[in-house]
């Protein structure tokens, strides 16, 4: 195996554990102790990971640091456009259709309109909007109520109860992260209330993450891995991610 190849494997085990031991490293990749500590300085300077005595532990964001619609609208857009490519293609026409907030269901909402006779449930004001400007006759908006979140999300207790009365065909949900350990998550607490309210109303879910959602762990879970029948994301994502993802979710597919 090359350096990069075994590099890249060790990031994708730090992001799916939250840490590795050096030892247990050496152990899988059959390298010395002084290899595999040579490689955790190069990853740790490249800013991927934090060194610590005996191993090295995930960097990512505060486990409640929430960005706002704008700032994520600009990150990972070639990414999101070929998952909203290929997610759009998991829609029937007539369907009832959930759609959480954020920036990969906003972007696959701009194709939705597409699709016709389609029944939409949103707790998201943006994505409202693409259907609202569109304003085709033949698709159906409800858009729940509730506190309005950095990401543009309503929720709390309003779009809890208003969901809890509804049955959806398909939920497409978007994540701030997604681990092994803690599984699908979000940053705002209240968000992750209305969200599991989706997941409960939905007879199938489709989660959109790109790549570098890997990894990064919210403060509340919204729902297991295992709980997604489809996940959609992106190339960017390493062999490790997928094969760790390919055995918990109903389908990976990867644009």
């Amino acid at each position: 195996m090359l350096a990069t190849q075994r590099q890249q494997e060790i990031v994708d085990l730090v992001r799916g554990r939250g840490s590795v031991r050096v030892a247990d490293l050496v152990e899988r990749f059959g390298v010395s102790d002084m290899t595999i500590r040579r490689d955790l300085e190069v990853l740790a300077e490249q800013g991927v990971l934090v060194k610590v005595h005996g191993g090295a532990t995930a960097v990512g964001p505060r486990a409640a640091e929430e960005p706002g619609f704008a700032a994520k609208s600009v990150v990972q857009r070639v990414e999101k456009e070929a998952i909203a490519a290929r997610a759009v293609e998991l829609v029937p026409p007539g369907a009832t259709v959930a759609i959480s907030a954020g920036t990969s269901t906003w972007t696959l909402a701009l194709r939705l309109v597409g699709v016709p006779r389609l029944t939409v449930v949103t707790n998201s004001l943006p994505v409202a909007e693409v259907f609202h400007r569109e304003g085709r006759d033949d698709q159906t908006v409800v858009l729940t109520g509730g506190v309005r979140t950095p990401s543009d999300a309503l929720v709390g207790p309003v779009a809890v109860a208003a969901l809890r009365t509804l049955n959806v065909d398909l939920l497409l949900l978007g994540v701030h992260g997604m681990s092994t350990h803690a599984g699908f998550t979000t940053p705002n607490l209240l968000e992750a209330e209305t969200d599991r309210a989706l997941v409960a109303a939905a007879r199938r879910r489709i989660v959109l993450a790109d790549h570098t959602k890997w990894g990064v762990v919210g403060i509340s879970t919204i729902a297991e891995l295992g709980d997604a029948d489809v996940l959609v994301t992106d190339r960017g994502l390493g062999a490790t991610a997928r094969d760790q993802l390919a055995e918990r979710v109903g389908e990976l597919i990867v644009v």
